[in-house]
């Protein structure tokens, strides 16, 4: 994917403008059977709905991209419904979820962002930056980002995956949870596996990250070995835990996800 990230438009591209448009935390797309497309301009200019706040977020391949957001009693719109974001991994092809992604957690850090935090003056746009400013007592307010670790924990031809309270289908993946402040990523990996499953692991390696807008956490991922302990699920945390060979697979999360990754990475058997 090419996205370039910038605060205003520069160029003018051939092709129709994209717009990532919200109805509280839903994606106005239009759906088909291989998939989903989000509208461009030529389709926004039919809505039948005012915009309440609206970004210009950069260009996708070349296309400019914006993000809005209308009113959470919006009819959708002839030909096109707004659609939970969670359900549209592998709807969506994975570029425009990406940036579907960023446009929702702009939108979000907007609208949860209106009043400073400081002294509850009423904030506004920073010129020439993504950011909010208190004109009363100067705070700046940037995005949120917050990290959360990944991790796929192998023992030998075994990988371990659990199945967690907070997943709205019964799947199992692999752990995850938010990095504490003062915390390495690394010392996240091994307190949140001995949290929810009662091991100790060790040789914790990077493997990759991606943005996860729910709504605003950035997932980085880790390959672990098992050291030692007997599995003692945190019932508070998660519903079963267990290990799995690659042949005898549980039902697992969808394509397009970073814990899919780390679970593809294992079976096709450069986890060991």
């Amino acid at each position: 994917m090419s996205f370039s990230i910038s605060f205003s438009p520069e160029t003018v591209h051939s092709k129709p403008d994209l717009w990532f448009v919200f109805r509280g935390d839903a994606l106005l797309v239009r759906l088909a059977e291989t998939g989903a497309d989000v509208p461009d301009s030529e389709d926004i200019t039919v809505l039948d709905q005012k915009i309440i706040r609206s970004h210009y977020l950069g260009a996708l391949n070349g296309v400019n991209c914006y993000t809005a957001e209308v009113d959470g009693n919006a009819a959708d719109p002839k030909g096109m419904s707004f659609q939970e974001l969670r359900p549209l991994v592998g709807l969506l092809d994975e570029e425009f979820f990406s940036a579907a992604g960023r446009a929702f957690q702009i939108i979000h850090w907007e609208r949860t962002h209106q009043f400073c935090g400081r002294c509850g003056g009423r904030t506004g746009p920073k010129a020439g930056e993504r950011a909010r400013e208190c004109p009363c007592c100067g705070l700046v307010i940037y995005p949120e980002i917050s990290p959360a670790i990944i991790v796929a924990v192998v023992r030998g031809a075994e990988i371990l995956l659990a199945q967690s309270h907070r997943f709205r289908k019964a799947f199992y993946s692999v752990l995850a949870g938010f990095v504490e402040p003062g915390e390495t990523f690394e010392e996240t990996v091994k307190r949140e596996v001995r949290e929810e499953v009662g091991i100790e692991v060790k040789n914790i390696r990077y493997f990759g990250s991606q943005p996860w807008p729910f709504p605003n956490s950035l997932m980085v991922g880790f390959m672990a070995d098992y050291e030692s302990g007997e599995i003692r699920i945190d019932e508070s945390e998660i519903v079963d835990a267990a290990w799995f060979t690659s042949n005898n697979l549980p039902v697992l999360p969808r394509t397009g996800t970073i814990a899919r990754r780390l679970i593809d990475f294992f079976t096709e058997g450069a986890g060991e």
